[in-house]
């Protein structure tokens, strides 16, 4: 029997919504990445772009468990000396939801130009609304 490898003109995307209230970091962030890599679908091919897109809608009520609130650390570099910058998990999602969100997600793709692509399909809204009602997504919830 033949392994059937998709073709990525033959791909076929859908649209889904995640609701990210009150939901664990790690668990939309890994049900995310999964529907973006297109591992829920039987025509998953792991060298073609064959995921669907993915709307989180309410990154700004997003829970962390713990004390990851104050002890987890975000780091950026400007590459400059002493450029380094340093923020908590409380600091992003107060002031940087999206970002918390999508750093956590496309941690979780492939680091290479693959995984930039799968990126591109993701959308992070902080509000409980979003632009992409034309689309027709269907709402997943997050166990």
């Amino acid at each position: 029997m033949k392994s059937y490898m998709q073709k990525k003109e033959t791909v076929e995307r859908s649209w889904v919504v995640i609701d990210a209230e009150g939901k664990s970091l790690g668990r939309v962030a890994t049900l995310a990445a999964h529907i973006l890599r297109g591992k829920h679908k039987v025509t998953y091919t792991p060298h073609i772009d064959c995921g669907d897109y993915v709307i989180i809608i309410n990154a700004k009520k997003v829970n962390l468990t713990g004390n990851k609130l104050d002890d987890k650390m975000y780091y950026n570099h400007s590459m400059y000396p002493g450029g380094l910058r340093e923020r908590t998990a409380r600091e992003m999602r107060e002031n940087y939801p999206i970002e918390m969100l999508e750093r956590a997600i496309k941690g979780m793709l492939p680091h290479n130009r693959l995984g930039r692509a799968m990126g591109k399909k993701l959308f992070v809204y902080e509000g409980s609304t979003h632009p992409h009602t034309a689309q027709k997504p269907v709402s997943i919830e997050v166990k």
